[in-house]
């Protein structure tokens, strides 16, 4: 009976024994093991198996990257000016054993070298430059910290300036001096728009100008051209006339008696004066004469 409770007792000894020798180590950790408060070994991911009683898990590291945010920090220009500036820093843990006994407390090491590294470069710039130049003040914090957290297992992926707070008077100025440039720029693009629209409206009356003289020049031509081709056809009329009349034979009298016909035919019009030739007389007489040998 002594056996068998010696055998039950022997089987719950050995279970505790193997469960607390069991150790499982979860995705993107690192244990750090200690065996009589000496660093032995970091387990990675996995089931291991440790001395109970003589190994220890000292600490248990995660090696994701992790991002803390600062509070804002007091810093100075290189023009004076006292500003108020926070930062975010992306961080990972590369070395467990270093980021175990390298630094005691790393995330306060890290706020503190991120502060004094900070007034380290804005104190190298004015205000203005402070302002603008994130992207460099990102980048030299970025390469400063990293080299400084190497020998603690710790590598600064990345920094970000999150806000730049400068003083209030400060704040109003540069508020005025962009509501000036707002309405500055206003001022310009209206006056580019009124600009605009007069050299419009002076290109369209240029074109419509263009375009009337064009078309009373093709009205002159067209009546010059109807004037010029009734005149041609009148003398062609006239030549024909001609022509016709040499061809019957007509002489000279009949010609004149011809052109007196006409002289009568202008007197019937509403003319109040008539002009007649000097050699009417002539003809007269030869009418005369040519209607009494008709007679006879």
């Amino acid at each position: 009976m002594v056996g068998i409770y010696l055998g039950i007792i022997l089987a719950i000894l050995v279970v505790i024994f193997f469960g607390a020798a069991l150790t499982i180590v979860q995705q993107a950790n690192r244990y750090v093991i200690e065996r009589f408060g000496a660093y032995t070994e970091t387990l990675s991911v996995g089931i291991h198996f440790v001395i109970p009683f003589v190994d220890r898990i000292s600490k248990k590291v995660s090696i994701k990257e992790q991002v803390v945010d600062f509070p804002p920090q007091p810093v100075i220009t290189k023009d004076n000016v006292t500003m108020q500036i926070d930062t975010v820093v992306f961080y990972q843990v590369t070395d467990p054993k270093l980021y175990t006994y390298g630094v005691d407390r790393p995330l306060r090491a890290i706020e503190n070298l991120t502060a004094t590294t900070l007034r380290n470069i804005i104190g190298d710039l004015e205000l203005d430059q402070s302002l603008t130049s994130r992207d460099l003040i990102n980048s030299k914090m970025r390469i400063i910290l990293d080299e400084a957290t190497d020998p603690w297992g710790i590598k600064i992926n990345r920094v970000e300036v999150k806000n730049i707070i400068p003083p209030k008077d400060i704040r109003e100025a540069m508020e005025k001096q962009m509501r000036a440039e707002r309405e500055k720029r206003q001022s310009i693009l209206l006056a580019e728009g009124h600009k605009q629209s007069q050299i419009l409206t002076a290109e369209g009356e240029k074109e419509a100008a263009i375009l009337r003289a064009e078309a009373e020049k093709e009205v002159r031509i067209q009546e010059a051209q109807g004037k010029a081709e009734a005149i041609i056809e009148v003398q062609t009329a006239t030549a024909k006339g001609i022509e016709l009349i040499k061809k019957a034979g007509a002489d000279e009298a009949v010609l004149r008696l011809e052109a007196y016909k006409a002289m009568v035919e202008v007197a019937n019009g509403q003319a109040t004066k008539l002009i007649i030739p000097s050699d009417m007389q002539g003809i007269i007489g030869m009418a005369s004469s040519i209607f009494e040998v008709g007679k006879k």
